[in-house]
């Protein structure tokens, strides 16, 4: 097995490696926040380690059921609309089986069915994770903090 480290610091094709994990980070976070817009995130407590911390603009949620528990809450309120937008994505070794991600999501969001007023974002966030290798190989989030820079006054369910 090649250290992560190796990927993202070695001669040769570091460009290549490089862009080949970075990738990967991105999809998976790609993956995360579909979950949530198409799914409710029904399953979005499985892309967290079993301690991870989850920080929204409004709470911290520590755990993979509480992560669970927001997202059913989430669903129980009623029609809503989410968009969740990634962009400017970076990632960073911080050891052979833990990585940080950090990019800038912006939320698109309203209740009640589509199609509704199209809008600005109701918020921009700057997001960092943290990513640990798992024993299958898989990456977790033991991590995620979202920092408002920019919002209206359309609440958040976060």
């Amino acid at each position: 097995m090649q250290a992560l480290s190796d990927y993202l610091f070695q001669d040769g094709d570091m460009m290549r490696q490089t862009l080949s994990i970075r990738q990967e980070f991105e999809a998976l976070a790609i993956d995360y926040w579909h979950e949530v817009d198409s799914n409710w995130g029904e399953n979005a407590h499985e892309f967290y380690t079993e301690d991870a911390t989850f920080t929204t603009s409004m709470k911290t949620r520590r755990g993979q059921m509480q992560i669970q528990e927001f997202y059913r809450s989430r669903r129980q309120r009623g029609a809503r609309v989410s968009l969740h937008i990634v962009q400017n994505f970076r990632a960073e070794a911080i050891s052979d089986n833990r990585a940080r991600c950090n990019y800038i999501m912006s939320l698109y969001a309203a209740d009640g069915e589509p199609v509704l007023p199209s809008r600005p974002p109701i918020m921009i966030a700057a997001v960092t994770e943290t990513l640990v290798r798992q024993p299958d190989q898989s990456w977790r989030y033991s991590e995620r903090t979202l920092t408002a820079l920019f919002r209206d006054e359309t609440p958040t369910t976060g």
